[in-house]
């Protein structure tokens, strides 16, 4: 579009009736469980619950459709690593509209495959998302094929404010939105709609402190960006000048968090509610997490955007928690290297209610002595508390113990 026109409600109420059989209308529920974690009055809606698991879908789908005849026949071109990937994939086909989706090359497999599947020609190139960017550029002029951008455009903006007022549809008492930030498509949508149905609601964006493309952008200030982070969803540098200028308007704050809170959202995701969030998709958790006493005991609605993680990832990340919460705890004790000795300490943590994990013996460490050895032992707990009483129990036994990992009271 040429004029850069915001959307406005009635835009956005169009995108509502576009999207309708094409997308889910997910649904919007209260999360007592996340409450008692936040102090929040918590709802949750669940985008990792579309087709393609994120909410990338709606966006997708209100530019597709509004194609001209001869835009359809010649295709679109998207460039992503991710769920905008497959959401334009998906619904191309759908549409019977040729796509062509350009990925880094070190996109994961899984991600190729699964927009393969879809019927998308993927391209992969560079080793960034710039570079890929680029080469989708010259391929988009080269064969006349429409961009469908990730968030900088009128027609993906407005799709996704169609999450605002089904949210407020649903609860119409709600005092603030939390929305995930990577280049701003969502919570522009979301704040545009929002803000017009209900005026004093509060949009809060959340930015990882790896990438605080947006934060930085409205305060006019250079940032800092890097680092491996769990939202890679959101780890954009460059946010859209479009979504500047509505965020801008529309928007009441950013909020930062740490790698940490996310991890610590993605595991209340899934052991509090039994729904899978990725590290981008649960940033709205994470900023009630790191700052709870903004939100206590108001009324808050979080937009789970995707749930497309790494089982394996998420797999860590569970077992992180239980190390946060001192749930498993790792020792180290050194011994008199004499028959009968591992199967004491044995015996004695069994005694105290603890479940070894898992164990290794050391001779050859230079800090014990020649008749002595080292033993790691990795122990399951029910708490902080109880992994303290075993300790202090095989301390009363005269056994020499050491955390090997960080007590909860250490950590940040």
């Amino acid at each position: 579009m040429g004029e850069r026109r915001h959307p406005d409600l009635d835009d956005i109420r169009d995108a509502a009736r576009i999207i309708e059989g094409a997308v889910l209308r997910t649904p919007f529920l209260p999360a007592p469980k996340l409450d008692e974690l936040t102090g929040a009055n918590v709802g949750v809606k669940y985008e990792n619950m579309q087709v393609t698991n994120a909410f990338k879908e709606r966006g997708a789908v209100v530019k597709l459709t509004g194609l001209g005849e001869a835009a359809r026949e010649r295709g679109v071109i998207a460039m992503s690593a991710g769920n905008h990937a497959q959401a334009v994939a998906f619904h191309a086909r759908r549409l019977g509209v040729p796509a062509t989706i350009v990925m880094p090359e070190q996109t994961p497999f899984v991600k190729v495959a699964a927009t393969r599947g879809y019927g998308a020609r993927v391209v992969l190139h560079g080793e960034l998302l710039s570079e890929a960017h680029d080469a989708a550029e010259e391929i988009a002029e080269r064969e006349g094929l429409t961009w469908v951008h990730p968030f900088d455009d009128f027609d993906v903006i407005r799709g996704q404010g169609t999450i605002a007022l089904e949210m407020l549809a649903d609860d119409p008492d709600l005092e603030a939105i939390v929305v995930p930030v990577g280049g701003g498509g969502l919570i522009s949508g979301i704040a545009i709609a929002a803000k017009a149905l209900k005026p004093e609601i509060e949009i809060i964006g959340v930015e990882t402190v790896l990438y605080p493309g947006m934060w930085a952008a409205l305060r006019g200030e250079p940032a800092e960006f890097g680092g491996a982070t769990l939202a890679e969803g959101i780890a954009v540098k460059a946010v859209g000048e479009l979504t500047l200028e509505i965020v801008r308007q529309h928007v009441d704050d950013i909020i930062l968090v740490k790698e940490a809170d996310i991890e610590r959202a993605v595991d209340a995701y899934l052991t509090l509610q039994k729904t899978m969030a990725e590290g981008a998709g649960a940033a709205g958790l994470a900023a009630l997490i790191a700052a709870p006493d903004r939100f206590r005991g108001r009324r808050t609605g979080l937009v789970l955007a995707g749930g497309n993680i790494d089982p394996r990832i998420l797999a860590s990340i569970m077992v992180r928690q239980l190390a946060r919460a001192e749930r498993i705890v790792a020792i180290r004790i050194t011994i008199p290297d004499r028959p009968g000795v591992l199967g004491e300490i044995a015996t004695a943590i069994g005694r105290l209610g603890g479940n070894i994990l898992e164990v290794s013996h050391h001779r050859l460490f230079l800090d014990v002595p020649a008749k002595g050895a080292s033993v790691d032992i990795t122990i399951e707990t029910r708490d902080a508390a109880h992994a303290a009483e075993i300790i202090a129990g095989l301390r009363a036994s005269r056994l020499d113990v050491t955390r090997i990992d960080t007590p909860a009271e250490e950590l940040s």
